[in-house]
């Protein structure tokens, strides 16, 4: 991967919220099927028929061999989730959806953690967590001129202030003509530290974060990650450009 963050003009600032766009509405679409007894990989069929009847192609089928064109990762499953047709959703789950998609050759990828039915106190204490992330005082470091500490930082901060732990194998991206672009987004860091923040970037910030410890462990499969200790976790994800102010360009619905 290059080491160059690139700047995109406006016209392809204007494709990559439409490719946002789709992705959300793809993802919405697909959460709204959220239900006790469906099969994980009746997402999957869904979230391929979603993305061809808005013109858009899947982004993540066969991206580096990944067999799905949505990851499905339910309670301790971090990110990465394979559908399955024997695994089955259940009330009181919660279930991460992250998907992309591939427009006039730009890329959306959006992300959120979902409650099926009624879920218990922590489950929800953490998804609110998860998407307070987004609040104005932690978005604002996304300002041009800024580094890119500062935005990882005050997740570090916002995370470890509501009592949950920070994933650090895995982190956000650049996106534009590739899915992943420099540069790397971890939720931790120094303010003050890092690359400018310059105006034209495109930047996928992925806070992810653990009820327990953020130690993770690979199933067989070589995809999904889930916690070490089989306690919940959660992630999401926003497409974000940076200016004189921050703009997301993505959405999750209204299911969570």
């Amino acid at each position: 991967m290059s080491k160059l963050i690139e700047l995109k003009s406006p016209a392809e600032l204007e494709t990559l919220r439409e490719s946002a766009r789709l992705a959300s509405t793809v993802l919405s679409r697909v959460a709204s099927l959220l239900d006790d007894g469906l099969a994980t990989y009746d997402l999957e069929i869904a979230a391929r028929r979603e993305i061809e009847a808005l013109g858009a192609s899947p982004a993540f089928l066969g991206y580096r061999g990944y067999p799905a064109a949505l990851c499905v990762s339910l309670n301790d499953e971090l990110v990465h989730g394979i559908p399955s047709r024997k695994r089955k959703i259940r009330a009181g789950d919660i279930v991460t959806l992250d998907l992309g998609v591939i427009h006039r050759g730009f890329f959306g990828d959006v992300a959120a953690t979902f409650p099926v039915g009624k879920v218990s106190a922590a489950a929800q204490r953490l998804i609110k967590a998860g998407k307070d992330s987004f609040a104005p005082a932690i978005i604002e470091n996304l300002r041009a001129g800024k580094r890119l500490g500062d935005l990882s930082g005050a997740l570090e901060r916002h995370i470890i202030s509501r009592g949950f732990s920070v994933v650090r194998d895995y982190v956000g991206h650049g996106i534009g003509r590739r899915l992943h672009e420099e540069p790397a987004i971890p939720n931790f860091g120094e303010r003050g530290l890092g690359p400018i923040l310059k105006e034209g970037m495109v930047l996928a910030v992925e806070p992810m974060m653990c009820e327990g410890s953020s130690a993770l462990n690979l199933d067989a499969d070589g995809w999904t990650a889930r916690t070490s200790d089989g306690k919940l976790s959660c992630h999401f994800e926003h497409m974000i450009i940076v200016g004189a102010a921050p703009e997301i360009i993505t959405f999750w619905g209204d299911k969570i």
